[in-house]
């Protein structure tokens, strides 16, 4: 199934009646609490709450939430608390980590951490987002938009291979990968076109990648069409491969700000799904990205 909307992976989730534990480390954060809470009432998630415990209770009472609905760790300290998290993770006592009040710096040295972290041998993480496009009622993804800043060649080929798991997740059997820059022709003074058409001479098996492309054209088709572009991919890519995480973050945070579409955040190349909204992501953001995590642990 291929899912174009939020709403329908929820309807899907609900319909498995298969029921994920959360563990929200920061947990005294009033935007992260409201989207954990509608996910618990929704049925989706269980929640184990790691933060400031007395702090996360007042939170939960001002939501007209009952307490006895969770579990409580009470740990302020922020890299204890991603550290407890992570472990609750690792001894199967949750499904997946999601980062609350808490800088991003300590919630990615946990997850990072060689002995007792989420990520494999030999793995890079990258940040997708997830987003509806509704002009073509479909949702896309976005990558990466917070943690590889000037990513090589080699970086980019994980960063997509990574998006490609996440696109299967949400029902894209074969992704469109569009690789970013600001023309969609070489130029040797403009190092992403050239990275672009690098990647787009490799062999892929399951992804089809091409580039350079424009915004424009790789998600217009008649954008593409105008500018004499004949392609798998133009006007409908999958995938946005970012040349860097300055493109990767302005285009996230133009989604959110100018948009308004809906989206959600998920980091992969770790061994289960990891939730980390950025502190200004809305509510909703962060519930559909509980949505995503669920879907991809299914």
């Amino acid at each position: 199934m291929t899912f174009r909307t939020f709403d329908e992976i929820e309807h899907y989730i609900l319909e498995q009646k298969i029921v994920k534990r959360i563990a929200l480390c920061g947990s005294h954060d009033e935007p992260a609490l409201e989207a954990v809470a509608k996910a618990r009432a929704a049925g989706l998630v269980e929640a184990v709450l790691i933060g400031d415990e007395p702090q996360t209770k007042a939170i939960l009472r001002q939501m007209g939430e009952t307490a006895e609905n969770y579990e409580f760790i009470h740990q302020p300290n922020e890299a204890e608390a991603a550290k407890t998290a992570i472990g609750l993770v690792k001894e199967g006592k949750a499904d997946f980590p999601m980062k609350g009040l808490m800088q991003t710096s300590s919630y990615m040295r946990a997850i990072l951490d060689k002995e007792a972290g989420l990520l494999p041998k030999g793995n890079l993480i990258s940040m997708c987002t997830a987003f509806e496009y509704p002009d073509q009622n479909r949702l896309m993804i976005v990558t990466d938009c917070a943690v590889n800043i000037t990513p090589d060649v080699s970086d980019k080929v994980q960063i997509i291979k990574n998006a490609v798991r996440f696109a299967r997740a949400l029902g894209i059997q074969t992704p469109k990968v569009a690789a970013l820059s600001a023309l969609e022709k070489v130029n040797p003074k403009i190092v992403s076109t050239v990275e672009a058409n690098e990647l787009a001479g490799m062999e892929w098996e399951d992804c089809i990648v091409e580039g350079p492309f424009a915004l424009d054209n790789a998600v217009s088709s008649e954008a593409a069409q105008h500018k004499g572009i004949e392609s798998r991919v133009g006007g409908q890519a999958d995938i946005l491969l970012c040349s860097d995480l300055c493109m990767g973050n302005v285009i996230h945070k133009s989604i959110h700000y100018f948009a308004h579409l809906k989206m959600a955040g998920a980091i992969c190349g770790t061994t289960c799904p990891v939730i980390m909204s950025s502190r200004t992501d809305s509510p909703n953001t962060k519930y559909n990205s509980i949505l995503t995590a669920v879907l991809q642990a299914l």
